[in-house]
């Protein structure tokens, strides 16, 4: 994979020269911003799914009538493209260098739950345009600060290395290969709206990122090009452990073989609470470092109260013993988190890559 030219070479040459100038800055929660707009379900289906039906593909068997759409944010990207293409330009308002596309459920495995798997590919690729239109028209504004536009893939629905039966611990509801068909498949979608980089995040399960990384290599290698690669896993609690049990540690040991742009972590904890499992990506990899935690940990009715300015703090100090080279922040945080941590962190360096270290010692 690492033999390909790059797809965009301007682009990546871009975003190298800024990774090497400061720490960037990734963008907020999706989800946060978009229960802010209160829609119901009919403003979830607007008027392609009005009366039950898609009504774009008349000849599907699928029924998305039949079930809710309401919480369904990806399909957003489709109904009412105005509202995505509004969260991103109010992240780059507040400072973002790159905001991820909406398409984190983008999967047939995801969009079975809304009897919607045919539009796996429409989703990405109109997320996709939706990212990449915004972030075109903030680098127009600025083109001495390029913006980039992330493909994201989620970990799917389903997990590969765990039964969901606790009386059948051998059982699996996935496999690998129908992983990797439907990471291909969403790939592919993001790829040709436009993504800049493809980011596998909130990894649960390595399986399940093993299965979107060997999709990438073969969408790559099929197309003869590639983007940037960026990992980000997920410490699911306290015990510093993803849910398949790796330590961050043997997370990156399980992925770094190829060679991603950059290796983090977000979610599931705020930023304080990944502090020690961000220490010790920053002492290992050979990558850029990530980091996009949630804004806290979530209170009794599931809400985060840590305020723009009590998490901008905390990783403050993540800058200042030099861990980072990009951040932003994931479930509860807003623009004004964004904007708080942007400002931070910019009176620091970024992190220095570990063979840059070491070739200059």
């Amino acid at each position: 994979m690492s033999q390909l030219p790059w797809h965009n070479p301007d682009r990546v040459a871009a975003l190298d020269a800024a990774l090497r100038e400061r720490i960037l800055i990734l963008d907020g929660g999706m989800g946060t911003m978009l229960q802010g707009h209160q829609l119901d379900e009919a403003g979830f289906r607007g008027d392609r799914f009005v009366d039950g039906r898609d009504s774009a593909h008349t000849h599907t068997h699928d029924h998305p009538g039949s079930c809710d759409l309401k919480g369904n944010n990806d399909l957003l990207s489709i109904t009412k493209p105005e509202i995505i293409r509004g969260v991103h330009e109010a992240y780059l308002e507040a400072g973002a260098d790159l905001v991820e596309t909406n398409t984190f459920n983008s999967t047939r495995i995801s969009q079975a739950d809304y009897h919607l798997e045919h539009l796996a590919y429409e989703l990405n690729r109109e997320g996709a345009k939706l990212a990449r239109a915004a972030c075109d028209a903030y680098t127009a504004k600025n083109p001495a600060k390029p913006r980039f536009a992330i493909g994201i893939l989620g970990p799917t629905s389903r997990t590969a290395s765990l039964s969901p039966d606790v009386n059948d611990p051998g059982f699996r509801n996935v496999t690998f290969e129908e992983l990797v068909d439907n990471y291909t498949e969403s790939t592919n979608g993001l790829i040709d709206g436009g993504a800049d980089l493809i980011m596998v995040e909130t990894i649960f399960d390595t399986l399940n990122a093993k299965a979107a990384l060997f999709a990438l290599s073969e969408v790559f290698r099929a197309r003869g090009s590639r983007v940037p690669v960026m990992i980000s896993g997920t410490i699911t609690d306290r015990s510093g452990r993803t849910l398949s049990g790796q330590t961050a540690e043997a997370f990156y040991y399980s992925v770094k073989h190829i060679r991603p742009l950059s290796v983090g972590l977000n979610c599931a904890l705020g930023a304080a609470d990944l502090r020690p499992h961000i220490q010790t990506l920053s002492n290992i990899s050979e990558s850029f470092v990530s980091t996009h935690p949630n804004a806290g940990l979530p209170n009794a009715f599931g809400e985060y109260d840590e305020t723009p300015a009590q998490m901008a703090a905390v990783i403050e100090g993540f800058a200042r013993d030099g861990l980072l080279n990009m951040v932003g922040g994931c479930c509860g945080t807003t623009p004004a988190h964004i904007k708080a941590i942007a400002e931070a962190v910019s009176r620091h360096a970024p992190r220095r890559l570990n063979a840059e270290i070491s070739e200059a010692a």
